[in-house]
């Protein structure tokens, strides 16, 4: 069994900031990556950030520049810190853990409105 735990999400203001986190814990022997997804009504859902074990990051086009993926490896937890925000970053956020097989989150809303 592996479990995600996702927090952080909410309203925000365009320009403001939020910081997500996902806490893996359950059967892992070995992490590959951790990451989040997003998905916005009526749209498919996309890569935001992943990270490898090893600490290489790779980046959807859209948030370059304005977020940051990091981890703690010891607590097997992946952040997203998401500043600039713009309207278009509304969408449902989902943590993603690759161990050889992809597990998601329950997702959590984030919200950029006025």
């Amino acid at each position: 069994q592996v479990q995600l735990v996702e927090s952080g999400g909410g309203l925000v203001q365009p320009g403001g900031s939020l910081r997500l986190s996902c806490a893996a814990s359950g059967s892992i022997f070995s992490i590959y990556a951790m990451g989040w997804y997003r998905q916005a009504p009526g749209k498919q859902r996309e890569l935001v950030a992943d990270i490898t074990k090893s600490g290489t990051p790779t980046y959807g086009d859209s948030v370059k520049g304005r977020f940051t993926i990091s981890t703690d490896n010891a607590k097997n937890t992946v952040y997203l810190q998401m500043n600039s925000l713009k309207p278009e970053d509304t969408a449902v956020y989902y943590c993603s853990l690759w161990i050889g097989a992809r597990y998601w989150g329950q997702g959590t809303q984030v919200t950029v409105s006025s």
